[in-house]
């Protein structure tokens, strides 16, 4: 009795150095770079944005933070910046509402971002948790609370990314293991922040993005079977009240950062899709869209573009992969209006481009596959 008694004791003081160990050398390699920059050793990321986020905030020198969707997450910060002069910190999460947003933007406002582009979606507005609540992000971790660090230091997961990373600081180790960190189960894999959630830079854009790829998408949410998905999540009401919480909120509340806010160039097709099938979504979208457009067009501190009616990119379904998500071509083109300012929406006639946008929506025809 007193053998095992004895053995037990041993097997729980076991567990508690390999604990505290794991938790020491998660601290000291700080993979996600939380308490300093990676100095001791270089530095990888990852495309886990909502947990990278967390650490990219605190790690990088930026001035301009840019937001959103999937349809923004593969735009490159050396383009950004070169492009608008400016030093900035891709924050994009795919399929991220509203709520998450706008906290991941707070955080990186608190750490100096007097900047902020904003693709906003109108589906970021669709209902889900308080963000205090969210299962996806963890307010803890951005906030740097005792609960968020002790979540990090003892998390297994990180503490195998940490060991990862101190066997890639092994020169003979590094080539070969840096070649086969895709491929194993790491999720801090990328050696430049650049590359964050970018596409290759020998990408065949052609293959992925064409206009056979977005009819086949069209075809496929527009059949019956499927078509009720469109509306999925929307209701006016609760997509106004989170856009005034979460966006206005956000904005009111830092009146000396600058917004530039924009609305993708969705190809057409995904108006005519909820034309089509779902006429009653299509009527949401434009009511909430004028209802951004015009209160944030009397914001001092917001530029509002819109660059859904851009005919010559949106009606080119080359361009996209599905009916909503653009090439890296088109990446490029954003940043361009954005310098420009070509598309900005004039607060006099707030809903001028909203209108062209519907007329195009009526007209058109899709092409036979």
């Amino acid at each position: 009795m007193r053998t095992s008694f004895t053995s037990l004791k041993r097997l729980l003081l076991a567990s508690i150095v390999c604990l505290l160990g794991a938790a020491v050398l998660t601290y000291v390699v700080d993979p996600l770079q939380l308490f300093r920059p990676s100095r001791l050793m270089a530095a990888f990321y990852s495309d886990d944005t909502r947990v990278q986020n967390a650490g990219l905030i605190r790690s990088q020198s930026f001035d301009t933070a840019f937001m959103g969707t999937s349809l923004a997450i593969h735009f490159r910060q050396s383009d950004i910046d070169r492009v608008l002069g400016v030093r900035s910190l891709k924050l994009a999460m795919t399929g991220s509402n509203s709520r998450q947003q706008a906290f991941v933007l707070g955080q990186a406002i608190d750490r100096g971002a007097r900047r902020v582009i904003w693709a906003m979606d109108d589906f970021s507005f669709v209902d889900a948790a308080d963000i205090e609540a969210d299962p996806y992000l963890s307010v803890d971790l951005y906030r740097g609370t005792a609960r968020g660090i002790a979540s990090y230091v003892f998390s297994a997961a990180m503490a195998k990314e940490s060991l990862f990373t101190v066997m890639r600081s092994v020169p003979p180790l590094r080539e070969p293991l840096t070649r086969a960190a895709p491929y194993l189960p790491v999720k801090f894999a990328l050696e430049d922040v650049d590359d964050i959630y970018a596409l290759p830079r020998n990408f065949d854009v052609a293959r992925d993005y064409n206009a056979k790829k977005t009819l086949a998408a069209f075809a496929y949410i527009t059949a019956p079977a499927r078509s009720r998905f469109l509306g999925e999540g929307y209701g006016y009401e609760a997509m106004v009240r989170h856009f005034e919480q979460d966006a206005v909120g956000l904005i009111t509340r830092h009146p000396d950062v600058t917004f530039e806010v924009y609305f993708p160039p969705y190809s057409i097709l995904q108006f005519v899709a909820m034309r089509d099938a779902s006429p009653e979504t299509l009527k949401i979208v434009t009511d909430l869209t004028a209802h951004i457009a015009q209160r944030l067009t009397q914001l001092p501190n917001v530029r509002l573009h819109d660059f859904r009616a851009v005919k010559a990119v949106t009606h080119d379904l080359n361009n996209y992969s599905d009916v909503i998500h653009h090439s890296p071509v088109v990446d490029a083109m954003v940043l361009k209006w954005l310098r420009s300012g070509e598309y900005r929406v004039d607060p006099r006639t707030p809903l001028a481009s909203l209108d062209q946008l519907k007329a195009q929506v009526e007209a058109y025809r899709v092409p036979r596959p």
